[in-house]
């Protein structure tokens, strides 16, 4: 897992109109908090976090006003809705060797067994417990030749050493789900009808 370093200032002022100024500065209003320490308000750099934020639990090395750097990982993303900026962002405090909880994307490989049987993601992101350090970006499962009706369960998903399941072994994390010919038959029929008339 990536280790990214940012600079972050100590912040003093709140509120929709000090959040507008930071973010006009291309800066993120975040909080870190964690350990039952009390949450600290920071700036951090706008660019460089929302390129830090690409990688899924990354592990940020904060140096704060300077001084001795803490660890963090992100907890909460606010965006806006419709330009995509940061908004605001939760840090969580770790230190190395401590095991947190996270939530690790599913990614998957293979072809399902022919017949447009369709693959369904009831788990986008596998819940896990893992080393702060040594989080996992992902997980692969291969879905090569699985037919309608087949499941992958967490439990048979094969996690690196040191990450364990933070969801009951047999949550449905993909299931194969038989294609509706009969419906699509039918949704054809109906765009055939609706050319006709335009």
């Amino acid at each position: 897992m990536s280790e990214v370093k940012l600079a972050a200032e100590t912040r003093s002022e709140f509120g929709k109109g000090a959040a507008r100024r930071i973010r006009r500065d291309n800066k993120v209003p975040v909080v870190l908090y964690g350990h039952g320490t009390d949450p600290v308000h920071l700036t951090l750099p706008g660019h460089e976090l929302l390129l830090a934020l690409r990688t899924p639990n990354v592990l940020i090395s904060l140096e704060i006003d300077g001084k001795a750097s803490e660890l963090a990982i992100p907890k909460a993303v606010q965006r806006d809705p419709l330009k995509g900026f940061l908004e605001h962002v939760d840090l969580l405090l770790v230190k190395r060797g401590e095991k947190v909880t996270v939530e690790i994307p599913v990614h998957t490989e293979g072809e399902l067994a022919p017949g447009g049987n369709l693959l369904e993601h009831v788990l986008n992101a596998l819940p896990v417990e893992a080393e702060a350090t040594h989080i996992p970006e992902s997980v692969t499962v291969s879905v090569e030749g699985l037919e309608a009706g087949a499941s992958v369960h967490a439990k048979d998903i094969k996690l690196p050493g040191g990450v364990t399941l933070a969801v009951e072994e047999d949550a449905v994390v993909l299931q194969v789900l038989a294609a509706q010919a009969e419906e699509t038959a039918g949704e054809e029929a109906a765009e055939g009808e609706e050319a006709a008339e335009a």
